[in-house]
């Protein structure tokens, strides 16, 4: 089968077009044929082999954590889907033509393809993030990349729970994130300032998406103290003290996360937008573009 492969770790430019074999459900697996898969930043970092020691990849690789797609192939104990349903959810090597998915629901079937691939990944995320900071109505949170797939999603959700939300974005993306209902900021030189003068009342907690190097000023704003600040994309944590936040919820709690999400995109009661979509052959490009980090919304693969 067609797939995106890389054979050596390195920039966007070693994936390339390539032929795989197809792969075969196993106990607790479906086997997809793919309509879409979603490009994260992990992919790319695994791409970069900057995930060894915790997510090792073999060599040759085909990246991509998420798909939505038709069941083709239902493996050993799997009762609760069957041959011919349509499933969103966590795969492996989703960039291809088939893909096995291990966390799978069903897709509404008023949300299109594009849009259901952006949420098992960011509604995940988000759910698990603002959970973790403890987000209560009534309070600040500052999420720095807003206008990103996850941040897009960790907005609305934390204004559902009653926040008041500042987000950063670059300039061309604040009508995006004031959409959305957050107040946008522009991040780099002065940010403390801005935040402070959207924000006089002080922010409560403080979610990164972007692992722009905003966790010092994040510590600042919330007077010195790494309590309730968390990022999922800065490798810097660990030597400022922050919480990086890179998984740990289980099977059933990323099914609920997303099930309940699907549900309030399908009702139009979040908002769900898809930046581009590319190729098996663009994936180059599809990576190119998530690493410079300026997407508004989410990047999709459709094979």
């Amino acid at each position: 089968m067609k797939a995106t492969v890389f054979e050596e770790f390195g920039g966007p430019e070693v994936l390339h077009m390539g032929d795989v074999d197809e792969p075969h459900a196993g106990p607790g697996q479906v086997r997809v044929r793919v309509k879409a898969a979603g490009v994260n930043p992990m992919d790319w970092k695994i791409r970069h082999g900057w995930m060894q020691e915790v997510m090792p990849a073999e060599l040759p690789s085909v990246p991509g954590l998420e798909a939505a797609g038709v069941v083709d192939e239902v493996g050993e104990g799997v009762t609760d889907l069957a041959v011919g349903d349509e499933v969103v959810g966590s795969a492996v090597r989703a960039y291809a033509e088939h893909a096995l998915m291990t966390v799978a629901v069903k897709k509404p079937a008023g949300l299109d393809w594009n849009r259901a691939v952006a949420l098992p990944v960011a509604g995940e995320t988000a759910s698990r993030v603002l959970g973790a900071l403890g987000v209560e109505k009534g309070e600040t949170l500052l999420v720095h990349g807003a206008a990103g797939a996850v941040g897009a999603i960790a907005v609305q959700f934390a204004i559902a729970r009653g926040a008041t939300v500042i987000g950063t974005a670059s300039p061309a993306n604040h009508d995006y994130v004031s959409s959305l209902g957050a107040t946008p900021i522009a991040y780099g030189d002065g940010l403390v300032e801005r935040v402070r003068a959207a924000a006089p009342q002080g922010v409560d907690a403080v979610f990164d998406t972007a692992g722009k190097g905003a966790l010092p000023d994040s510590i600042e704003l919330r007077g010195g103290t790494t309590d309730r600040v968390i990022t999922i994309a800065d490798m810097a944590a660990q030597q400022l003290g922050v919480v990086f936040s890179g998984g740990g919820s289980t099977p059933e709690q990323r099914r609920s996360y997303l099930t309940d999400a699907l549900a309030l995109a399908a009702e139009g009661a979040l908002d769900v937008r898809v930046a581009r979509t590319y190729t098996l052959a663009e994936a180059a490009e599809a990576h190119a573009e998530s690493e410079a980090g300026h997407a508004r919304g989410k990047l999709v693969i459709v094979p």
